[in-house]
Formats: structure tokens, C-alpha cells, sequence
């Protein structure tokens, strides 16, 4: 009886999410005028970066509902925002870095400003500093002591800085086709790289957990980088990703990744040497960056505007539960191979995929014999996404000696 109730209760959480996801659900929605292309959330609120000149104030109380409560028109193209007590710091394209207070969210206004070299792509801020990127000028640090007057007070030159975190005393550049640059800027006046990690493709979104750099690499997805010595960063992991990995960010063991072309993806980095997705929600729209905050992810998604999602654990409980009617009864018990013959989903795009217990994702699977000799025996689960009637999922278990 009781894996009777466990089959009905993975059933029910793999086939609520809809036919496009995996352990992911979306919560609600807040339209921009042009193209969100970030976001960071403190407290209550939002702030968004929105491409057609704007920063946008949007209250996420009830994340079901998310409601425009004010925003602020900027002289350039809104590309990156970070946010530290009452004001949001904007990469502002070609003009420069703008302070803006948001003492009062209904109605933030531009304080202060700071021209930069080249295209200002992202910033963050910690204590008395703006670290920004910015393009083929590099890495830019600007005193913002006093928001009103900042001022730049030194630069390291990098090849395309795209993305820009901050931990300690270094600044992690996502350089594009250059990799991973890391900076001292244990002496803001004087930055200085000591260490570098090439990557596959081109670093566009960059974020720092513990002795980790996480690197959206765009079609070589996110690529996990030990910078336990800052001199000699290495890559130890990656985790490939269907579309362009623009934006990646990390809270605890889950990194959140901004997909281009195929939304959210969610990555266990519990074990960072094998990262490994947990969760998806695949979206028509475009994803840009994100950010996690009170067990919600927030998504900038382009001309959609700020989309808010949920990953929820699949952890089991015995219960009564709908859905059990669309539960095939019976096992099929394999043993080294499993062989899904000619089998062909409904879908325009074939896919299958093998789920343990949790709903964790462990294989995509092929019509045809599928190897899963080296998998540890027990009950896992194939579920062929938009098999079912009106193109829904259908689950099927499978026991493995």
C-alpha cells in the first residue's frame, strides 16, 4: 500500500508541473515596457532592469500577484542592478553607472552618476564600492561613500567583462571569450588579476558560493570553477544546459540558471565536481538573469517581463491525491538495459526521461535500448513528457535490479 501511495503522490508532482517542466511551477507574472534583463529582490520588492531606459519598482509580497509600484527613467539602456540599503545601482549601457534612491519605492529618483569608458553591462555593490563591468574597459571600482558624488577609483583592464561578483578581497569577471578573471581588489585603488580559468564558450553571468565560481558559459551551459586558490582557479564541474546559460545565481546546494531559449533551469550543486538538474521550467520567452530569494526564483525574462517561479523538493507523504486514475498499475523489472523499443512521444520534440524516487531527474532516455547498468537498483520512474491525452505527461514505473 504504501508504494501504491508513493507511485500516486510522484504522479501528482510531476504531472501538476505542466508538460514544459520538472519540479517547477510558475507563481505569477508583472509585464515591463521594453525587455527585463535583470533583477534583484530585497525585502518586499523587485527591482528590475528594464532595457527601454527604465528601472522598475515592483512589490512581490504576494508573489502570486506581483504589481508595478514605481520606476525610474534612466538616459541609457538598463542592463544590470544591484541594490544596497535605500538605493539601486544601475549599469546603465552607454551611460555609465546611475545611483538611484529608492527611499521611497513608489516614486525612486536618480541621485547621482558616473560615466564610464565603454558599455556598462553589471554591478555590485558591497560597503563603500560599486564594482562594475563594463565591457572592453574592464573591471571599473567606484567609491560611492556618497551616492551623490560617486566617484571611479581604480580599474583592472580585462579582455569583454560581461557579469561581475564580489566575495572578500577578489571580484570574479565573467571576460566572455576569455573565461573567468579573478581580481584583487583588496586595494580598491589598485586592482590587480592574479588568476584566470578559460571556459568553453562565452562567460556572460557569473556567481560566487563558498570556494566556487559559478559561470553562465552560454552554450557550454554552467561550468563550475574551484577558486579555492584565487592564483589557480580550475574547472572541477559543469552542467550543460538546451539554450544559451546567460545568468546563474546560488543559494545553498541549488544554482538557478537563466537559459536562454529554454528558461529556468535548476541545478543541484551539492556535490559542485557533479552538478546535476533537479528542475525546469521551459519557457517561449527569453530568460536573461535572475535572482533566488524566500524560496522563489525571479526570472528577468525579456519582453515577458519579471516572471516568478517556484522549485519545490519532491519529497514524499502518504495521502489521498488526485490524479491516481492516470496511474499505468505494474512495474516493468529490468536488469542492465532499458529498451523503450520504437517507442515515439506525441510531441513534436521526442523525450523521455528516467526519474528516481524524489522525482530527480537521472537520465535522458532514447527510443531504443538505454544503458543504466551503473545505476544503484530500486524503483525510478520514465516519464515521457506529453505522452498523455491533450499532450499532458504520462509516468511509468520501472524497477532496476
Amino acid at each position: 500500500m504504501r508504494l501504491t501511495y508513493l507511485l500516486i503522490a510522484v504522479t501528482c508532482l510531476l504531472s501538476a508541473a505542466s508538460a514544459d517542466s520538472l519540479n517547477c511551477r510558475f507563481i505569477g507574472s508583472c509585464p515591463t515596457r521594453g525587455s527585463a534583463v535583470d533583477v534583484v529582490v530585497d525585502g518586499i520588492y523587485a527591482f528590475v532592469a528594464d532595457d527601454s531606459a527604465i528601472l522598475r519598482v515592483i512589490s512581490v509580497s504576494d508573489p502570486a500577484h506581483p504589481s508595478g509600484v514605481g520606476f525610474c527613467l534612466l538616459p541609457g539602456s538598463a542592463q544590470g542592478v544591484a541594490v544596497s540599503g535605500n538605493y539601486a545601482y544601475v549599469a546603465d549601457g552607454g551611460s555609465g553607472l546611475r545611483i538611484i534612491s529608492i527611499a521611497d519605492p513608489a516614486q525612486p529618483s536618480e541621485v547621482g552618476f558616473c560615466n564610464m569608458p565603454d558599455w556598462t553591462w553589471d554591478v555590485v555593490v558591497a560597503g563603500d564600492y560599486a564594482y562594475v563591468a563594463a565591457h572592453t574597459a574592464g573591471l571599473r571600482v567606484i567609491s560611492v561613500a556618497d551616492p551623490a558624488h560617486p566617484v571611479e577609483v581604480g580599474y583592472c583592464d580585462t579582455h569583454t567583462a560581461y557579469g561581475v561578483a564580489k566575495a572578500g578581497d577578489y571580484a570574479y569577471i565573467a571576460d566572455g571569450d576569455s573565461g573567468l578573471r579573478v581580481i584583487s581588489v583588496a586595494d580598491p585603488a589598485n586592482p590587480t588579476e592574479v588568476g584566470s580559468c578559460w571556459t568553453p564558450s562565452h562567460a556572460e553571468g557569473v556567481a560566487k558560493a563558498g570556494s566556487y565560481v559559478y559561470v553562465a558559459d552560454l552554450a557550454a551551459g554552467m561550468r563550475v570553477i574551484s577558486v579555492a586558490d584565487p592564483a589557480n582557479p580550475s574547472e572541477v564541474g559543469y552542467c550543460e544546459t538546451p539554450g544559451n546559460a546567460e545568468g546563474v545565481t546560488v543559494a545553498g546546494d541549488l544554482a538557478c540558471v537563466a537559459d536562454y531559449g529554454a528558461g529556468l533551469r535548476v541545478i543541484s550543486v551539492a556535490d559542485p565536481v557533479n552538478p546535476v538538474e533537479v528542475g525546469f521550467y521551459d519557457t517561449p520567452r527569453s530568460a536573461c538573469n535572475l535572482a533566488m530569494a524566500g524560496g522563489y526564483v525571479y526570472v528577468a525574462h525579456g519582453a515577458a517581463g519579471l516572471r516568478i517561479f517556484e522549485y519545490y523538493t519532491t519529497g514524499i507523504g502518504e495521502g489521498s491525491l488526485p490524479h491516481a486514475s492516470r496511474i499505468t498499475p505494474g512495474a516493468a523489472v529490468v536488469r542492465g538495459t532499458l529498451d523503450l523499443g520504437g517507442q515515439r512521444s506525441t510531441v513534436g520534440k521526442q523525450r523521455f526521461v528516467l526519474l528516481d524516487i524524489t522525482g530527480r531527474k537521472v537520465l535522458d532516455l532514447h527510443p531504443g535500448p538505454n544503458d543504466v547498468s551503473r545505476l544503484a537498483p530500486g524503483v525510478y520512474f520514465i516519464r515521457d513528457l506529453g505522452s498523455g491525452a491533450g499532450g499532458r505527461d504520462e509516468v511509468r514505473k520501472v524497477v532496476i535490479r
